[in-house]
């Protein structure tokens, strides 16, 4: 056979940190990806942009297996791309700055591989936008210059920090923590102030960002006193003093909030994403996990047979997506659905029928499935009715539109399990007091988190989706602090975001 023609390298810049400012360019590569090599500062979230077959390379450190030196990151690239490949090679920041993109491009280029460079928000823009620093002023700084904290020793232009000294402008330190008495001893030697503004920026976008200011002679010691650890900027230069005017960010109603979401956590995840968008920090840890069902012969068959029911019956938004993607897989369109009407057992399961442009004829009062029965029952008497479900949950549904004279088939369209093992760092969080808050979205979630965490579940607040939830959590001896009104994940966004904004003092820094 001949050999497979090299594919195309992505070099991407995967942003600051926040999995929101990822360039659009960049999602689309990672979306087409059959490896992602990725350093360790890049949000993991992002990750979630490449297809399910992709295979994940972590290069650096913190959680990964090993760390690779230089050359065998360039190696990697031409060897996969080489094989047919699609490779991205994802940065955290911009690649063009301090990124060691003329070392990988020019391995590429060496092997005639073809590459596009997709540019990233650096992390001196995120600490602009996201911690009130400006890096310019029309009064304070005309200029701006990007330095290194950490320079090859057999460098042949070293830094001129005579000329840095002198700089008219602000002064952005990247990779600087472990030098900085180096960077910050030399400044002042070559006649720097040391009443110098200083702002050390850590983590910059993410909701534990923190900031802290002080001046140029203190800062050595400042970062020793506070034990200041990677990632941080330092922003050097009169703009470093300005406080208040531009920060948004800080000031959110759950900044300093550690919100749990037991399970997985997509790009596109409107829980996870609403709550950070409000200043929470998320973690997320499946206590269950969704996968498709063993065997899709009975949903096969009754996609067939979808003109011969006259009601479709949805009792979770995780089946409306695995059932009408197993219709569209099948070769078949919406059009197949014709003389049907849908009904959704909660306004969240209707909000998954929408995204596939389709309005949900039936959604009772309440999010629960005796709620449900009543209202469809009357409607359904006579008639032929599919109940798309999990493979775990209760009968109620099903049992009552018999029982009111419909005819039911029921098809399992996802498979539900309990996450066998605890998180360890979820565990090690919790018995620290360091969640906050956790919120259960099913009584499936309910149990298998009381099952994983035990006692110390009781140690976060608990925010439930709906009364169902709420009364699974309570037999399980686990009384929820707040209960959403709506029984949708903005309703329980809004429960969390009351009862803060009633106990402020309770929340505290990252």
């Amino acid at each position: 056979m001949p050999e497979p023609s090299a594919s195309k390298v992505y070099i991407v810049g995967g942003g600051p940190g926040d999995p929101g400012l990822l360039a659009l360019r960049g999602a689309q590569c990672l979306a087409r990806a059959d490896v992602v090599l990725y350093d360790y500062l890049v949000n993991p979230r992002i990750l979630a942009h490449a297809p399910p077959h992709a295979e994940l390379v972590c290069l650096g450190r913190h959680g990964c297996d090993h760390v690779w030196r230089q050359d065998e990151i360039n190696r990697r690239l031409v060897e996969l791309a080489q094989a047919g490949r699609t490779v991205v090679r994802l940065k955290g920041g911009d690649p063009g700055l301090f990124g060691h993109l003329v070392e990988e491009v020019g391995a590429l280029r060496a092997a005639g591989i073809p590459y596009e460079i997709v540019p990233g928000i650096t992390a001196a823009s995120a600490v602009a936008s996201h911690a009130g620093i400006p890096l310019t002023g029309r009064d304070t700084a005309s200029a701006v210059a990007f330095v290194t904290g950490h320079e090859c020793n057999d460098k042949q232009q070293p830094l001129d920090f005579g000329s840095l000294a002198q700089f008219p402008g602000t002064l952005v330190f990247y990779m600087g923590v472990t030098t900085v008495r180096h960077w910050a001893d030399a400044l002042l030697a070559a006649g720097k102030s040391g009443e110098t503004p200083v702002a050390i920026v850590r983590r910059a976008s993410l909701p534990q960002q923190t900031v802290l200011r002080t001046h140029l002679a203190e800062l050595a010691d400042e970062v020793e006193r506070t034990r200041l650890r990677p990632p941080a900027i330092f922003v050097v230069g009169p703009t470093a003093a300005l406080v208040g005017d531009l920060d948004w960010f800080s000031g959110r109603v759950l900044s300093g909030v550690t919100v749990l979401v037991p399970r997985a956590v997509r790009s596109d995840d409107a829980l996870a994403g609403g709550l950070e968008e409000l200043g929470a920090k998320v973690l997320a840890a499946p206590a269950i996990e969704i996968g498709p069902p063993a065997d899709w012969s009975a949903v096969d068959r009754a996609i067939e047979q979808l003109s011969t029911y006259q009601w479709l019956v949805f009792s979770s938004a995780n089946g409306v997506e695995a059932f009408f993607d197993r219709l569209l897989a099948t070769g078949r369109d919406l059009r197949a659905l014709a003389g049907a009407r849908l009904a959704a057992i909660g306004p969240g399961t209707a909000d998954a029928l929408a995204r596939y442009r389709l309005r949900a004829d039936l959604v009772p009062p309440e999010f629960r499935a005796e709620s449900l029965a009543e209202a469809l029952s009357p409607l359904a008497a006579g008639r032929r009715c599919l109940l798309i479900r999990a493979s775990r949950g209760r009968e109620v549904l099903a049992d009552r539109l018999r029982a009111a004279g419909a005819t039911v088939d029921q098809v399992v369209a996802y498979t539900s399990v309990d996450v066998p093992a605890a998180d360890a760092e979820t565990v090690k969080q919790l018995a620290s007091g360091g969640i906050d808050w956790i919120v259960v979205t099913s009584s499936a979630i309910a149990r298998s988190l009381a099952r994983l965490y035990s006692t110390d579940l009781a140690r976060a607040k608990l925010a439930s989706l709906s009364p169902v939830t709420s009364e699974t959590l309570v037999e399980l001896g686990y009384r929820p602090t707040v209960e959403a009104k709506s029984y949708t994940f903005a309703g329980l966004t809004a429960a969390i975001v009351q009862w803060q904004e009633r106990h402020p003092t309770r929340q505290r820094p990252h």
